[in-house]
């Protein structure tokens, strides 16, 4: 299987020209590269790279809606009767100061693309669990990324209840309306339920799927600051360079059969 080929086809969407390369070195020594585009007109970054092994991870941050998500394409194991790859979509709440703005990023520029970053700062590894399943073709609610960005994802786009609760309370339009937020998600079983790694060898079986993510994130530093105006002529001051940091998160869910979950041994 040709792994370019894969991505091109699975990976293709539409954005403005990528503001900064990022070339990241794990304690293991792998190298990822890890491709960062700003969209200051709808207020939102994606990041993108692919693994050694050939999954692909892209994660967007939706400024506007306070929420991101990450996509996760992983390559199937065709000779245990998997399909060519799986799709998976993660949606969070996202807090606005965790990120360097979509503003201040597309003015970000790099001397040297080239060099090989060690993440600098360590925030540990998260525990997520998500137990409510997201209707992609109706996800514009929460952010109009999801219909575009999930669409290969339609039975397996994940999130909190709680998550979504806390953004519905947020959005003034929904007025403490649940049924708007109910037309969207699904609850999924969540007690009672097996660890996959834990069921056994039957792929038919219902399980409790583990994923994790780990993202090399940025976080500005204070060499000196720039003064500019943002999209409405405000003047801003923004500060000048990076660091980076690693974050990871452990992505817990429902799948209606272990052959979804192979790799949670």
């Amino acid at each position: 299987m040709h792994l370019a080929r894969v991505w091109a086809g699975l990976c293709a969407v539409v954005v403005a020209q990528a503001q900064l390369i990022v070339n990241v070195k794990t304690q293991g020594g792998e190298v990822f590269k890890e491709t960062i585009t700003a969209n200051i007109s709808d207020d939102s970054v994606m990041l993108e790279f692919p693994q050694n092994d050939g999954t692909y991870i892209t994660q967007l941050i939706d400024f506007k809606q306070e929420l991101q998500v990450f996509k996760v394409i992983v390559l199937g194991e065709e000779e245990l009767g998997q399909s060519q790859f799986q799709v998976m979509c993660f949606i969070m709440r996202f807090f606005k100061n965790n990120f360097i703005s979509s503003d201040a990023m597309s003015k970000l520029r790099q001397k040297n693309p080239g060099t090989v970053r060690v993440p600098e700062e360590d925030r540990g590894t998260e525990e997520v669990e998500l137990d409510v399943s997201v209707d992609v073709s109706r996800g514009g609610l929460l952010s109009p990324h999801l219909p575009v960005m999930c669409s290969m994802a339609a039975t397996s786009t994940y999130a909190s209840d709680r998550d979504i609760k806390l953004w519905a309370t947020q959005r003034r339009e929904l007025d403490g309306d649940w049924s708007l937020v109910s037309d969207v998600t699904r609850h999924l079983p969540t007690r009672g339920v097996a660890r996959c790694g834990d069921s056994g060898r039957d792929l038919a079986s219902a399980c409790a799927c583990h994923f994790q993510v780990g993202v090399h994130c940025l976080v500005p530093v204070w060499p000196q600051v720039l003064q500019g105006r943002d999209n409405s002529g405000k003047a801003v001051s923004y500060r000048c360079g990076i660091r980076t940091c690693r974050k990871c998160r452990n992505f817990n869910y429902f799948v209606p059969q272990r052959q979804l979950c192979l790799w949670d041994d």
